[in-house]
């Protein structure tokens, strides 16, 4: 049914562009078919809630599934709205008939993907370690996918290149017909626009408003059951809980916290993590003392540059990541902003910076969260991990 209804929405997306007609006519057809492919896969009437047995999720705060008779349900908490659902899923194996009875409320999708189309950086990472790369056929925001297997394939035509994430290709995802598209969600985005009346399952990837770095990793089953690598990435996920909680205990051993601030300005801004987000928590878990760790919110806080000056004068560290083709010095930074160089740690030469042009920190470190606990540990407690070196930041040159 969903095929034979993307055919006939392709052949009517075609004449519209062929002979532009007034209102009504073919374009109120495609309007009314548009409505039908949103519904496409919810042909049971809705009930609230779903019968099964819980899928334990131990640290995610923002996803539960549960194992129902033929499928699997998936519902992702609206991470700025705590009352309601962002979005919620039915998980159906590939070669298995549709549900019958009364099915909770969810957008359909057939797993594993076979042709999905990945908005991100980090989630292709992530596939590609799962062992699902070539279930991957396309991807938005190339420019920011700095995979180098990614940029050839595009290159060659082997994985799709559909545009920009905030203005797809959508005559080209069309052409696709992809299983489904998992793109990040932003608070008061309007929504996706022409991209979610195509019928395709959108896949909301909320995992980065997780408030622990475990948490948003826990994720990664979730996207193992959407690939059919559950079990490789349940024991991927175990490897990382070991190793985070054992770099853990070694800094609570530590008889100071010293103060950290993060990040740069950028125009009229200084986008720092919030107390409560992943990062807040895992500089916390580092024994730091974050300058930030009283505001609570999941996510990165928009502050004014005086506001972030006034409190991170006097840190003692400061820990920076950016991307460009070379690595920043301190004569750089100064030149950048004029009260850069007022700072404690610009002044003790105590910046540790990474740059995300040569270093894989958005491919790795989302989801590998005991590697950059380790970073932070090194940087801030050098005599617990004595004789380590650091994965992805690196003291700044002069």
């Amino acid at each position: 049914m969903y095929h034979l209804l993307f055919t006939i929405y392709h052949l009517l997306f075609t004449i519209c562009h062929l002979l532009s007609p007034p209102r009504g006519g073919v374009r109120g057809g495609l309007l009314f078919l548009l409505s039908l492919t949103a519904c496409v896969g919810g042909g049971n009437s809705p009930s609230t809630t779903a019968q099964g047995a819980d899928i334990q999720m131990q640290y995610a705060g923002l996803i539960t599934m549960k194992q129902c008779p033929g499928y699997i349900y998936a519902q992702i908490r609206n991470p700025w709205d705590s009352a309601a659902i962002l979005h919620s899923y039915i998980l159906v194996p590939r070669d298995a008939p549709e549900p019958t009875g009364n099915l909770p409320q969810g957008d359909i999708v057939r797993i594993p993907l076979k042709n999905s189309v990945v908005y991100t950086m980090v989630h292709c990472g992530l596939i590609d370690e799962l062992g699902a790369y070539d279930q991957i056929r396309g991807v938005c925001d190339l420019r920011y996918i700095d995979i180098p297997k990614v940029q050839a394939d595009a290159k060659t035509g082997k994985l799709k290149n559909l545009g920009e994430g905030l203005n797809p290709n959508i005559e080209a995802i069309i052409n696709m017909s992809p299983d489904a598209i998992l793109l990040s969600p932003f608070q008061n985005d309007g929504g996706y626009g022409r991209l979610s009346k195509l019928g395709i399952p959108i896949v909301e990837c909320a995992d980065y408003m997780e408030t622990s770095a475990l948490g948003r990793a826990e994720w990664m089953k979730f996207y193992g059951l959407l690939y059919g690598r559950e079990q490789t990435a349940d024991s991927l996920f175990r490897q990382v809980v070991c190793r985070y909680d054992s770099l853990k205990q070694l800094a609570a051993t530590a008889k100071e916290h010293p103060t950290v601030v993060t990040d740069l300005k950028y125009g009229a801004a200084w986008y720092v993590p919030a107390g409560g987000s992943t990062t807040g928590q895992m500089l916390a878990d580092a024994a730091a003392d974050y300058i930030f760790k009283d505001y609570p919110e999941s996510g990165n806080l928009t502050l004014a540059p005086e506001t972030v000056f006034d409190r991170a004068a006097e840190a003692q560290y400061w820990i920076i990541r950016y991307n460009q083709a070379t690595d920043k010095t301190y004569d750089e930074l100064s030149l950048e902003y004029t009260n850069y160089a007022q700072m404690a740690a610009f002044r003790n030469h105590n910046i540790y910076a990474c740059n995300t042009a040569r270093i894989p920190f958005y491919k790795e470190a989302p989801f590998h969260p005991d590697l950059l606990l380790r970073d932070f540990i090194l940087i801030l407690h050098p005599d617990i991990l004595k004789g380590e070196k650091t994965r992805y930041y690196k003291k700044m040159k002069e």
